[in-house]
């Protein structure tokens, strides 16, 4: 018959193996007091801190700083169109309304915001006086009218920009409007002298034509290229279709032409310009 070992060997053996594990940690507490109470800042052991290291986890003291968007340089082109759309406080579809509402029963022909034709007669169309400019980190929401920064003077400066509007009456008669962008005051307005009856009569025929308004013209524009509409006019294309050429800048400042069908309201022509390097 076969017995069991007498219970107190096993305990014996247990009581072994518990004195050596104590032993070894006794001698590990005894490394590191020596190690901590070395001379002249000695560092911990490499084999230390590799045992440290695998107790706690290394943790970055600091949190890397988001790296700071650089400014997008403008070419002189862009500069020009938002300083002027900066300061002008009128769109254009206000300014389309004052015009017509200058001339009695006249309808839009053409409407350009001065200033962003390098071709333009400077004196005709100024650009914005440096103070009336708000600060150039400013960018205004292309869906709308840039916010003003200030309550412009009911009468307007010298260098304010200005829309300047044609208008035509029933018999093709033009008139040319001009308006402060900014107070959308009426500076002026005055006849075409220079028509002919051919002319007068042309041009009531393309009145005459485009059943699509100026405004539903430029919501088809800034449908396909949110911005602002800066230049309006109705004419024909190449390919002899009467069309609204409609010019749209949009947030990054570049400029898209559009040709819109006058009759039909499609797009007929796209084009975006490319701008010079400063």
């Amino acid at each position: 018959m076969r017995l069991d070992p007498p219970q107190t060997n096993r305990a014996s053996s247990r009581a072994r193996t518990l004195r050596a594990v104590g032993a070894v940690v006794c001698a590990v507490l005894a490394s590191a007091m020596v190690t901590g109470c070395g001379s002249d800042g000695d560092s911990v052991s490499a084999s230390a801190t590799s045992e440290a290291a695998k107790v706690v986890p290394h943790q970055a003291t600091t949190t890397p700083a988001s790296p700071s968007p650089s400014a997008t340089k403008l070419t002189q082109e862009q500069q020009k169109r938002r300083d002027v759309l900066d300061a002008t406080k009128i769109t254009f579809d206000k300014a389309a309304k004052t015009a017509v509402d200058a001339v009695s029963g006249s309808k839009l022909v053409d409407l350009e915001l001065g200033g962003l034709d390098d071709d333009e007669d400077e004196d005709a169309s100024p650009s914005p006086s440096p103070t009336g400019s708000p600060s150039p980190t400013s960018s205004p929401s292309p869906t709308g009218s840039p916010s003003p920064t200030g309550s412009p003077s009911p009468t307007g400066s010298a260098g304010d920009p200005e829309w300047v509007a044609k208008v035509a009456e029933k018999d093709g008669t033009a008139h040319s409007v001009r308006i402060n962008a900014v107070t959308g005051k009426v500076l002026g307005t005055t006849e075409d002298d220079d028509q002919s009856a051919d002319d007068k009569s042309q041009l009531a025929g393309m009145i005459g034509k485009a059943t699509q308004t100026p405004e539903q013209a430029a919501k088809t524009a800034t449908d396909k290229q949110k911005g602002w509409v800066t230049s309006l006019g109705l004419d024909e294309n190449d390919d002899d279709v009467l069309v609204w050429q409609v010019d749209v800048v949009d947030s990054d400042w570049n400029q898209t032409d559009f040709e819109i069908d006058a009759a039909k309201g499609t797009i007929v022509g796209e084009v975006t310009e490319e701008t010079e390097e400063n």
